[in-house]
């Protein structure tokens, strides 16, 4: 019998999550925008974007908390060019990385994983995937609760 758990996880506590909403579906900008963080220094961890609809997108990123401040001067301007973006922070998060290479031919490990996330009420507030990982950003306040269950369900 397969073995259908995944053996590994990551926490990095302090991620603040950045999001830009009413953004041009326009490759030119999000480069801009990505080059301007970049140039503050500031790592940009987890990315997703939303279909585009209307011409429009969202674009939410993580980065470390204590870059926010850098990484809120380098989009302001952005808000110059674009009158209808909004920028929404989130600061003080957790990410929680679930890993195993096995997970390439485990179905059912993202199922499972949000099945353990809702029985404990927390929320997840982004989530990015490869064939063998699943990231998810939760409130700073459900990390003990978050990898203690992650620990019992997974025996790690």
């Amino acid at each position: 019998m397969t073995n259908k758990k995944a053996t590994n996880f990551t926490v990095i506590s302090d991620v603040a999550l950045i999001t830009l909403d009413k953004l041009p579906n326009n490759t030119g900008v999000i480069s801009e925008i990505f080059k301007a963080v970049a140039k503050e220094n500031i790592n940009v961890d987890m990315i997703t974007q939303t279909p585009s609809y209307s011409g429009v997108i969202s674009i939410s990123f993580s980065i470390p908390t204590g870059d926010l401040s850098r990484a809120i001067g380098a989009l302001a301007k952005f808000k110059k060019d674009i009158p209808q973006l909004r920028l929404d922070i989130d600061s003080n998060n957790t990410k929680i990385s679930v890993y195993d290479e096995k997970m390439r031919e485990l179905p059912g490990i993202a199922a499972k994983l949000f099945t353990i996330l809702a029985d404990n009420g927390i929320d997840i507030k982004l989530i990015t995937t490869s064939e063998t990982d699943i990231s998810f950003l939760i409130s700073g306040k459900d990390e003990v609760k978050t990898t203690e269950s992650l620990e019992k369900e997974f025996n790690v």
